[in-house]
């Protein structure tokens, strides 16, 4: 499947004689087939990606040197294209994550929406570099470009990790950049929590993020066999530290929304995605409300939270038959419905 290119891409197609002249390693922000783009003016590009789905898009495709996951692999590099992400937070990881790939002397290059943060280029890549220079703007996008000179430690990831803690539940949660609910208990997950209905055996935790309504319903219920799914690699990480911390067991795996789920499951629990990159991004959680009944037992239910304006009652009602609200507060809502 073809995707047209964004305009971050189309910015980059003008810069091609400059990219292409070394194999590049491409992370960050990554939504179409810019590396095959690159492929076509020079070196294939290496691809290190924290998004599953864009993973199982490029290898459905036929690329063989992709790689998911919350760091790439120790293997050299000859230079490195940030495309920059929508945390600042989640740029300045994956430069420590693939920066101790490069030589000195290698070129770095950071591309991205001039409303996304690419104009940080010049502050984030200081401590690696002496002089980063605008080398194209257009389209609302912008390239920076710059030479390493100071070589990058090799990544500690633990250097990364940051948590909270939720008193009530006496809940240690771990974070690692760019995760959803990096820094506190977000209100929308605060809401679902407190209006569950009771769960039992088999539960899927639906965009787990950092593992904080997982690791909540197994401190609630520690007999739940919860499995929890995430497109995100380091959310995927972070929920996996947070139920470490907590002395909790539960199955942590990527999946693109449920293409890697197999049910049946007694409840599907979700904060879903709302926003993918700077856009606004619906599609995920409508695939979710239209398939979820499929991956349920008879009795099972689906609860999620949802910003209170979406349109989602009308999707569960067309699946399900029935949406019931369970709560409402000045920005969300939460809906439930039961396969009957």
């Amino acid at each position: 499947m073809l995707k047209a290119l964004t305009t971050v891409s189309e910015m980059l197609a003008r810069n091609l004689d400059v990219l292409s002249q070394q194999p590049l390693l491409v992370c960050g922000l990554l939504e179409d087939n810019l590396p095959a783009m690159l492929a076509d003016a020079g070196p294939a590009p290496r691809i290190f990606t924290t998004d599953y789905s864009y993973y199982q898009w490029q290898k459905n495709q036929g690329v063989t040197d992709i790689e998911f996951g919350t760091q790439p692999k120790p293997h050299a590099a000859s230079a490195l294209l940030l495309l920059m992400p929508k945390a600042k937070a989640e740029a300045e990881y994956l430069l420590a994550a693939c920066l101790p790939l490069l030589a000195e002397g290698a070129q770095i290059f950071i591309a991205g929406d001039n409303k996304g943060g690419v104009k940080s280029a010049p502050k984030l890549l200081a401590p690696y570099c002496d002089q980063v220079i605008k080398l194209d703007s257009a389209r609302r996008a912008s390239l920076y470009q710059a030479q390493l000179i100071r070589t990058a430690a090799p990544l500690k990831q633990t250097s990364w990790q940051k948590g909270y803690i939720i008193e009530q539940q006496q809940l240690q949660v771990c974070t690692l950049p760019g995760v959803f609910s990096a820094g506190h208990l977000d209100s929308g997950s605060r809401l679902l929590l407190d209006n569950l209905k009771p769960l039992k055996g088999r539960v899927l935790d639906f965009g787990c993020g950092a593992g904080v309504i997982g690791a909540s319903l197994l401190k609630r219920h520690p007999e739940l066999m919860l499995e929890c799914i995430d497109i995100n690699a380091l959310a995927l990480e972070a929920t996996r530290l947070t139920l470490a911390e907590n002395q909790l067991d539960a199955k942590v795996y990527a999946s693109d929304g449920l293409s890697q789920v197999t049910g049946p499951f007694n409840h599907i629990i979700a904060n879903p995605p709302f926003h993918a990159g700077l856009k606004t991004f619906y599609h995920t959680t409508e695939t979710l409300l239209t398939t979820a009944k499929d991956y349920l037992a008879p009795g099972g239910s689906l609860t999620l939270v949802a910003n209170a304006f979406l349109p989602y009652p009308e999707l569960i009602e067309k699946s399900f038959g029935h949406c019931e609200t369970l709560a409402i507060n000045g920005k969300f809502k939460i809906y439930h419905a039961t396969r009957r």
